[in-house]
C-alpha cells in the first residue's frame, strides 16, 4: 500500500455492484473514489471532467464495452492507468485488454484484498493479473495462441465488434456506438468471418458459442 492519495473512477453497469465496491476501496485509505459510472460514454465522460489516477472498470457494458472506452480514454490520454475488473476470465478477453492498453486484470472472483493490491500496482504502473487470469493465460500460450484459438488471431477492433455482432447488435447500432462507418463495420464484419474460418452470420454464430463468447 502506497501513502500517496488515488483518486478511483469505478465503472460497472450495477450500481449495487458500484456501492459494495466503493465500500471495499474507501476502507483503504489513501484510495478514494473519484467518481463512478454505469457505461463506457459516461466512463469518458467522467475520466475527461476530473482526470482520476486510476480507472477500475467491467468489460461488459451497455452500449461501447469496457475494451471499446478504455481505447477511448487512451486516445485521449495515453498516460491512462486502467485496471479491468470482470467476471470474464477466458483469455482472449485478457489479451485483447493488453494489447488495447490495460495495465491490469483482475476477475470479480478474486479476494477483495486483491483488487485493492492491483488498483496500487496500476497506479504504480506495474502489471498485474489476479492468479486465475494468469493461469488461463499460460494455458493459450502454451497451446500456440492463434493455432489453437481463433479469437486470438482477430485484432481488438475486430474482437469487439464481434462481440457485439453476437450480442445482435445490428450493423447501424455498431457503427454509432463505436464511431465508425457503416461500410466500416461490413468490411471488419467480413474479415471476422474470414479469419474465423466461416461464411454466414449463423456459422459465425456457432463458432462464438464454440469459442465461449455465447454462454
Amino acid at each position: 500500500m502506497t501513502d500517496t492519495p488515488i483518486s478511483v473512477l469505478l465503472v460497472d453497469d450495477h450500481a449495487v455492484v458500484r456501492e459494495g465496491y466503493r465500500r471495499l476501496i474507501e476502507r483503504h485509505p489513501p484510495l478514494t473514489i473519484a467518481a463512478e459510472a454505469g457505461s463506457g460514454e459516461e466512463a469518458y465522460r467522467r475520466y475527461v471532467e476530473l482526470a482520476p489516477d486510476v480507472v477500475v472498470m467491467d468489460i461488459t457494458l451497455p452500449g461501447a464495452s469496457g475494451i471499446q472506452t478504455l481505447q477511448h480514454i487512451l486516445q485521449r490520454d495515453r498516460d491512462a492507468r486502467v485496471l479491468i475488473f470482470t467476471m470474464h476470465r477466458d483469455a482472449t478477453f485478457v489479451e485483447k485488454a493488453l494489447e488495447s492498453g490495460a495495465l491490469g486484470y483482475v476477475t470479480k472472483s478474486s479476494s477483495p484484498d486483491l483488487l485493492v493490491e492491483a488498483i496500487c500496482a496500476v497506479y504504480h504502473r506495474r502489471q498485474t493479473l489476479s492468479p486465475d487470469v494468469q493461469t488461463e493465460l499460460a494455458a493459450l500460450r502454451r497451446a500456440g495462441s492463434a493455432a489453437k484459438n481463433p479469437l486470438a488471431a482477430l485484432s481488438a477492433r475486430e474482437f469487439e465488434i464481434l462481440r457485439m455482432l453476437v450480442a445482435a447488435k445490428s450493423r447501424e447500432d455498431i457503427a454509432d456506438t463505436l464511431h465508425i462507418s457503416v461500410k466500416t463495420v461490413f468490411n471488419i464484419h467480413y474479415q471476422i468471418k474470414s479469419k474465423l474460418g466461416v461464411s454466414t452470420d449463423i456459422e459465425l454464430m456457432h463458432a462464438a458459442r464454440q469459442l465461449g463468447l455465447i454462454d
